[in-house]
């Protein structure tokens, strides 16, 4: 039996897909090649269109910065439900690279990170266990807090 819905996880987490962030550039959201689309890097953005900015280690917890990835995770999978229809289409988030806004001597990148990755887990189960990077920087575009790019395997 397969239990495998994602749409319906996301109901039971009370969590409403915002429409899908737009590109801030000249890029796109995410492209398809394959069986694999790589999602372009989205950061902690609010359905009013603010977003989250600050370092961490100076003017950001490690909390706070969890929910801020949290936040960049269902707007990842808003991206994925715009690109694919239905989410049940997601056979694995396979990579994950995420940047966190720092100050040089916070080491603590990984636990802002796994609020991307909890929910990832959360909504897609072992389909959400993936491989990832977390990479404290000097700054991010727009000062936002996180910024995380993700590659998903998905059905032929």
């Amino acid at each position: 039996m397969d239990d495998y819905n994602p749409e319906l996880r996301l109901k039971e987490l009370n969590i409403e897909l915002p429409k899908a962030p737009n590109p801030v550039a000249n890029y796109v959201n995410g492209v398809r090649t394959g069986n694999l689309i790589f999602l372009a890097g989205k950061g902690p953005r609010y359905a009013d269109g603010t977003e989250m900015t600050g370092k961490l280690g100076v003017d950001i917890s490690i909390e706070q910065g969890y929910e801020g990835a949290r936040l960049t995770a269902i707007n990842q999978i808003a991206v994925l439900k715009e690109m694919l229809g239905d989410l049940k289409k997601v056979k694995r988030i396979v990579k994950v690279l995420a940047f966190v806004n720092s100050d040089p001597n916070f080491i603590e990148q990984p636990k802002v990170i796994n609020g991307f990755s909890d929910l990832m887990v959360a909504v897609f189960g072992k389909k959400g266990i993936h491989a990832r990077a977390a990479i404290g920087v000097a700054t991010l575009p727009r000062a936002q807090a996180v910024e995380v790019e993700v590659i998903v395997e998905i059905e032929a």
